[in-house]
């Protein structure tokens, strides 16, 4: 069987570059999304390049059997996992109680219980091909999210559980790695329900930053990837220095207004 990269998520934003990246370091790559059109444009966008076409898999991974409909997929098409990218995920702006509850366990079905599945489904594989993980999360996910409360939540659940796994699957000979960017502009952003997302040229990290990043780090074994130097700083200080009280009171203000803005 042709060994893959499946790049979830893939139909923009991170996810596209991702494939871009991993395309053009000589991977196949199998596309998973649900918009079947856009991967078509992506496979023979990076078909034109010389490479060879991506697999598409238009699939929701919301589904609770999108992991053995992905396997079967694969197993049809004669291929199987070396590595699997987790960059699926979606956030909404605003207070949770306010929030459609269904919308927010659509976003823990995605951004947590699918990433958790993908990543477990195919150990086997990754380990006979030697490959590895990557989970995309955020920088969000080592601070609470007044205003984007279930979001950050499942960041923090795939940080820390991306983080173990790098440990346990280590002596495998699996490599586990969690991708953890600022903001990006993308289509992210729309759907959260953010209106202001002119770009911050500070923090700001293009989406093909990012995607590179985070393929070297995968790569390299790395157990967390963190783009950009203003990004490393609220990773690694924000938690740690700021008051937990003005650190909350901050970022409830910063994500109103990116959805009040309009």
């Amino acid at each position: 069987m042709t060994p893959v990269a499946i790049i979830t998520g893939a139909s923009a934003g991170i996810g596209a570059d991702l494939a871009r990246v991993f395309a053009a370091n000589g991977h196949a790559v199998a596309l998973v999304a649900r918009r079947e059109q856009r991967l078509h444009e992506l496979a023979d966008e990076i078909a034109a390049t010389g490479r060879a076409r991506p697999l598409v898999l238009p699939l929701d991974l919301g589904r609770r059997d999108a992991a053995s409909a992905l396997r079967k997929a694969l197993a049809d098409n004669d291929c199987e996992p070396q590595y699997v990218v987790n960059n699926a995920g979606f956030g909404l702006i605003g207070r949770a109680a306010e929030l459609d509850r269904a919308q927010q366990l659509e976003m823990i079905d995605l951004n947590a219980r699918a990433l958790l599945d993908l990543s477990l489904a195919f150990v086997d594989s990754l380990e006979r091909h030697r490959g590895g993980i990557l989970n995309v999360a955020s920088v969000a996910g080592v601070m609470p999210g007044p205003g984007s409360a279930v979001y950050y939540a499942s960041k923090a659940f795939a940080l820390s559980f991306s983080e173990a796994l790098h440990y346990e699957l280590k002596p495998r000979g699996v490599r586990v790695t969690c991708l953890c960017p600022g903001p990006v502009s993308t289509e992210f952003q729309i759907r959260a329900g953010i209106t202001d997302s002119r770009p911050n040229w500070l923090i700001d990290v293009p989406a093909a930053r990012v995607a590179a990043a985070g393929y070297r780090g995968l790569m390299r074994g790395k157990r967390v990837v963190v783009p950009g130097f203003i990004s490393k700083l609220l990773f690694s200080l924000a938690p740690r220095i700021i008051p937990r009280d003005f650190l909350l009171t901050q970022l409830e203000a910063r994500q109103l207004k990116r959805r009040a803005s309009h």
